[in-house]
């Protein structure tokens, strides 16, 4: 992928405030890498960006590609921008020189291709990926019109292509006429049809067809597509975590898809996932290698249920059991301390209603992850801030690891570390946005707490 070019020359163009509006507006279509500088991925990814400019600068039409630090931004990667900018889509090809000239040489063209042989249906139909072909009588009409705007509306998620002739398409039903939307995928069923043109409609159906009735969670990237769709699905999630590779794996594969079948279309998707592959879920999930075969389900509102070590004849009973609600939340926590006599007392996800809902006092809980930087700095300040108000039996200072709790998130809103929030004894609930000094902290407390009786009779005599 050498250039002509001098070595000097930068193919990657520079966008900043003052010229970021005029540049994008010249281009119906330009890729934009918002990168901060210090950011590992993004110094790894500029060098193959170059390269692939220094080729698409000659491509016809040349495709432009551009910089900017968003180093004070929100660092949104890569996006592709279209239409002058009107039109922004997320960029999910691939990170590497040769793969991103590949990539952005389909999305600079149309957005669906048609297909008018054998030869150009199989090259567009592989058997690896999700495609979407439009087969019609005329490429005209409002039908046609509705599949393209389809077409250029999801071209970064998928392959398009349209036809005139269903017998040039390595399977399905060669004899239909059209209109007919098919979809090929590599998994289920193989092919399916769908005739209805509204946009919406379509979309929908793209987006339900493309997602295995099964998402299988391995090492294989092949999958990685297929696991993204599945966690950004609206559905609650069954997610069955064994080791796969294992004898008694068959069974399971079975049962599981049998209840997967059975509950497509009910607002629950299923994910087998191999333990090799599984350590992050296990982390985040609170789970241990010795429940499985396991299976979690992670529900709309954030409840999560479990049944830990598994037969393959109880797959069905224990689904059933929480679809009726009969199967008790599971709740991540971290062990309840046996002692518990510093001056900032621990609480876990066992011991938050205890100590914070139940225990009559003014708890200020701090949420934090052992690894945040900002929370190191802020441990000492509230060390100070408890030992200060240690005589006063009505507050307590507490905190809790919220990476190894489950955070009740209809009442705590965690979003980053740390965070802090107040109880009052009576049931106030409020987040302490003030500033991290130990003067502050306690001004806060002191003005939101719940009065004794002795306090209020103190102010009287005040009066």
């Amino acid at each position: 992928m050498a250039s002509e070019e001098a070595p000097s020359k930068e193919f990657v163009l520079t966008l900043d405030q003052s010229n970021f509006a005029e540049t994008v507006a010249k281009h119906d279509f330009i890729v934009v890498d918002f990168y901060a500088p210090w950011c590992g991925p993004c110094k790894m990814l500029a060098p193959e960006l170059e390269k692939a400019a220094s080729v698409l600068s000659s491509h016809d039409p040349p495709v432009a590609l551009a910089k900017v630090d968003a180093n004070d931004e929100k660092n949104e990667e890569l996006a592709n921008l279209r239409n002058g900018g009107k039109n922004i889509q997320e960029y999910k090809g691939p990170r590497d020189a040769e793969g991103i000239v590949e990539y952005l040489k389909k999305q600079s063209g149309p957005a669906s291709a048609e297909i008018k042989s054998v030869d150009d249906a199989n090259a567009l139909i592989n058997g690896n990926k999700i495609i979407v072909v439009g087969i019609f009588p005329e490429f005209s009409g409002e039908k046609f019109e509705n599949f393209m705007a389809l077409a250029e509306k999801l071209r970064s998620d998928y392959d398009f292509g349209h036809t005139l002739d269903a017998k040039l398409l390595p399977c399905g039903e060669s004899s239909v006429a059209g209109p007919t939307v098919r979809l090929f995928k590599p998994f289920d069923e193989l092919v399916v049809d769908f005739e209805d043109f509204d946009v919406d409609a379509m979309e929908k159906f793209v987006e339900e067809s493309s997602v295995p009735i099964v998402t299988l969670f391995n090492k294989d990237p092949a999958n990685r597509p297929f696991v993204v769709k599945f966690f950004n699905s609206p559905n609650a999630k069954a997610m069955l975590f064994m080791n796969l590779s294992s004898e008694v794996a068959d069974p399971f594969k079975s049962k599981y898809r049998e209840v997967a079948e059975l509950y497509k279309g009910k607002g629950l998707s299923f994910l087998m996932g191999d333990i090799e592959a599984s350590q992050g879920m296990f982390e985040y999930f609170g789970l241990k290698e010795d429940q499985v075969p396991l299976i979690i389900i992670q529900s709309n509102d954030g409840q999560k249920y479990i049944k830990a070590n598994l037969e393959s004849d109880q797959i069905s009973s224990w689904l059933k059991e929480y679809k009726e609600g009969n199967v008790p939340p599971y709740r991540k926590s971290e062990p309840i301390p046996e002692v518990n006599n510093e001056p900032v007392k621990v609480v876990v996800a066992d011991s938050l209603q205890d100590m914070v809902f139940n225990s009559g006092k003014n708890v200020l809980l701090d949420f934090y992850a052992p690894w945040c930087g900002p929370c190191k700095m802020l441990a000492p300040i509230l060390d100070e801030v408890a030992v200060s108000l240690q005589s006063d039996a009505e507050i307590v200072i507490a905190k809790i690891d919220a990476t190894a709790n489950d955070v009740p998130e209809d009442l705590f809103d965690v979003k980053g570390y740390p965070t802090l929030y107040f109880r009052s004894a009576s049931g106030n609930l409020v987040e302490y946005d003030g500033d991290r000094t130990k003067e502050d902290i306690i001004n806060f407390i002191q003005k939101n707490r719940d009065k004794t009786i002795q306090q209020q009779d103190e102010g009287k005599d005040e009066l």
